[in-house]
């Protein structure tokens, strides 16, 4: 198992280093063709920022967007109490525990770092999950926190979606700049055929290469925090009980964003053949698989 978890951690820093060269590699072409070099760098900052901004918004942001809400142990002594235990086990500080009024059965972790965690669990998954599952799907959560996935999930998607913008942006300089009317000349003609090209490609990493390195990270991620969970419960047939009871009683959620959802447990849209490319989980039956030969080992 602890090969494994350091094969998926060495794995995930090779995906996004590769994401991050690539993208500087677009920002030096925009400055050498356009012949201003300084806009290179005023891209790559700009990027950055945006990422760094989703940094410190995407915990709120997945909570609004989930609509989640905070509880405290009065309100569901069961999961305070299961998310509690495990988090004292682990030395980890106490995450705050919200709840999905939702009858799809799921759940979530977000926040930059453990002192600053949410886990949050559907009133469908509540439902349908014994202690021994509950506990094993909020262990799969905290596993998320502790390896500090949530971290990278985050600055993976601030990333993509700052390419994303930088595509649109260019597409609307190519738009207005040729609107020239009689002022149109040979060189705003070349600028505008540049922008378009720039729009294209930025359109392409955002919309095919962004998602593909997304679902890549995720999906090595979700494999991470089932060890990780099955590590901290010593129960691994808990959480691949939860993962048979996910794959047969899952369903779509009432409302997700496509954006957030490499952060629950199980794919809450529940995608067609062709969007499987772009799956942020691996399958079912593989992280069943996985968690029977784990737990042969203890």
């Amino acid at each position: 198992m602890y090969s494994a978890i350091a094969a998926n951690k060495r794995n995930t820093a090779l995906i996004i280093a590769g994401f991050v060269l690539l993208l500087g590699a677009l920002a030096f072409w925009w400055g050498q063709v356009s012949g201003n070099g300084s806009s290179a760098l005023l891209i790559i900052l700009f990027v950055f920022g945006y990422a760094l901004f989703q940094y410190y918004a995407a915990s709120s942001l997945a909570i609004a967007m989930s609509g989640a809400y905070p509880i405290q142990k009065s309100d569901n002594p069961r999961l305070w109490n299961i998310v509690e235990n495990l988090s004292i086990s682990q030395g980890m500080p106490m995450p705050k525990v919200y709840i999905i009024n939702d009858p799809a059965p799921n759940a979530f972790a977000t926040g930059r770092d453990p002192k600053n965690a949410v886990v949050a669990a559907t009133t469908g998954l509540l439902d349908i999950m014994n202690d021994n599952e509950l506990e094993g799907v909020m262990a799969h959560e905290l596993g998320h926190v502790k390896n500090y996935d949530i971290r990278v999930s985050t600055i993976v998607f601030g990333l993509v979606s700052a390419v994303g913008i930088l595509a649109d942006f260019a597409m609307r300089m190519a738009w207005f700049s040729g609107m020239g009317g009689n002022d149109r000349n040979s060189n705003a003609g070349q600028l505008q055929a540049f922008m378009i090209l720039i729009g294209i490609v930025g359109w392409i990493v955002a919309a095919l290469i962004g998602p593909i390195v997304s679902a890549a990270v995720s999906r090595q991620r979700e494999y991470l925090a089932d060890a990780s969970g099955a590590q901290m419960t010593r129960y691994p047939q808990g959480l691949a009980s939860a993962l048979q009871k996910l794959g047969e009683y899952g369903r779509p959620m009432r409302k997700v964003n496509s954006s957030m959802a490499h952060m629950y447990i199980n794919d809450p849209i529940k995608p067609g053949f062709v969007e499987r490319v772009f799956s942020t989980h691996p399958p079912i039956p593989k992280r069943i698989e996985r968690l029977t030969q784990i737990g042969s080992s203890f």
